[in-house]
């Protein structure tokens, strides 16, 4: 199979998606959808409004059911319904500073929703590959200038960042405990885990977040207020990670003894830049006169400064590198934001930029 996403591949296949109606799963439906993918979503309701997924009319394309992933017996239930072939977990609590806010509800979700997921896999028969979102903030952060290799140690300072090393961990013990690569004949079931930079794209609201906060600020017209301005991200377009997610979801399926492992999706190294390149930019493009200001880092909760992911593994095995620019990134947001501002069919838009991605 070539190591590119395979149209002929996905027409048909049947998928559950967790977290669908989130900034990156309406994404990832449209996607799937698009290419004649049967997918079953499974998430609570959109977080923000507006947001993505009613946008888009994404619910015209999928089966939605609108659950908890702590809800053990309805997930079991929904996944067994379903009968997938491939499975995407993305559901989760995905905020730094509302870990601190909601820990409980963070570990909950992070860590028994994926023990959930993988029970509701053991469960279903037709299962035959499985890709675990966590993030690139599994890693123990020590500040390096390198970038973080998927062999590298897991930690996390905030509850956010420890409960997906959690579900990392989760996840490696079910794959040693009950998908064991030594008994894979009788299984059959091929588990990975994905691990993706700062995301970024247009139809993202999520408060306490770079993108959504600036374009909220140029809606009104006022200066964006940003904190951590020289704390580094490995930006990418939300598009970048889930096309690696279908690559490596294809190989599984395909040769799943190979594939059954660790994976970073990050940007090219020169597109880790600081917080205030990213602003300043995106300012430049909206025009307007736009403007940022800056609050010192100690009026708020810790975040880490620096973090860059090492994708060596994903170039070279799957043949995956990034596409887009961060400049040209922050081109389509713009060029979207602008388009929903206009009024215009954002499932058409949407739909428009993941062609001119591919």
């Amino acid at each position: 199979m070539e190591n590119l996403v395979n149209r002929e591949f996905w027409n048909g296949k049947s998928v559950f998606l967790t977290g669908h109606t989130g900034f990156k799963g309406s994404w990832f439906s449209l996607w799937l959808t698009s290419m004649g993918a049967q997918v079953t979503g499974y998430a609570l309701p959109p977080t923000t409004t507006p947001n993505l997924y009613d946008l888009a009319r994404i619910g015209e394309l999928l089966t939605s059911h609108s659950a908890d992933v702590r809800d053990y017996e309805r997930l079991v239930s929904a996944m067994q319904t379903a009968r997938p072939e491939i499975v995407f977990h993305l559901a989760a609590q995905p905020l730094v500073l509302d870990s601190y806010s909601n820990p409980v509800e963070t570990y909950s979700t992070n860590i028994m929703g994926t023990v959930h997921l993988l029970e509701a896999v053991r469960q279903t028969p037709s299962v035959r590959a499985v890709v675990n979102v966590t993030t690139d903030k599994c890693y123990e952060n020590r500040e390096w200038v390198w970038g973080y290799r998927e062999n590298d140690s897991l930690g996390g300072y905030d509850p956010y960042s420890s409960s997906k090393a959690c579900s990392e961990l989760v996840t490696s013990a079910y794959r040693s405990s009950f998908f064991n690569l030594n008994t894979y004949s009788q299984h059959g079931v091929a588990i990975a885990t994905v691990r993706a930079g700062n995301v970024i794209g247009g139809g993202d609201w999520a408060k306490d977040r770079l993108i959504p906060d600036c374009m909220r600020s140029l809606f009104a017209g006022e200066p964006i207020n940003i904190r951590n301005p020289h704390a580094i991200r490995p930006w990418q377009h939300v598009l970048e990670p889930l096309r690696g997610y279908l690559m490596l979801a294809q190989r599984l399926y395909v040769d799943g003894l190979a594939f059954s492992e660790s994976w970073n999706f990050g940007p090219l190294d020169s597109d880790a830049r600081p917080v205030a390149w990213v602003v300043d930019r995106l300012c430049d493009l909206w025009g307007n006169n736009a403007l940022y200001e800056s609050r010192e880092s100690s009026q708020c909760p810790h975040e880490a400064c620096y973090l860059k992911l090492d994708c060596s593994k994903a170039k070279i095995r799957l043949n995956w590198k990034p596409s887009w620019s961060l400049e040209q990134a922050l081109q389509s947001i713009v060029d979207w934001t602008r388009a929903y501002r206009s009024g215009h069919d954002m499932r058409s838009k949407s739909l428009e930029q993941i062609q001119a991605f591919l």
